[in-house]
C-alpha cells in the first residue's frame, strides 16, 4: 500500500507527539493545524513511501497525492 497516497489519519499533527506519550496506545491531540497524513505518495521518493513516515497537512487542503484508505470491521 505504500507509494499509492498519504493516508490522511484521525490524529492532530505535533512533530513531538511520540516523544511526549506513552509507549503503549499513544493517544493523539484534542485539536491543532494540521492532521496527520503517513505513508508517502507515489510524488515522493523512496524514503517517503513507509508506514512509519509522518507529517503534517492542512486538513482543508485537496491535493492529489494525498486520500484515505477505507475499511470495515469483519
Amino acid at each position: 500500500m505504500g507509494g499509492n497516497v498519504w493516508e490522511w489519519v484521525n490524529d492532530w499533527f505535533d512533530e513531538n507527539n511520540y516523544a511526549n506519550s506513552p509507549d503503549s496506545n499513544p493517544l493523539g491531540l484534542n485539536s491543532g493545524d494540521y492532521k496527520v497524513i503517513v505513508g508517502g505518495s507515489w510524488f515522493n521518493d523512496d524514503y517517503y513511501a513507509r508506514s512509519s513516515k509522518r507529517d503534517g497537512n492542512n486538513p482543508t487542503d485537496a491535493v492529489v497525492n494525498i486520500g484515505f484508505r477505507c475499511s470495515r470491521s469483519p
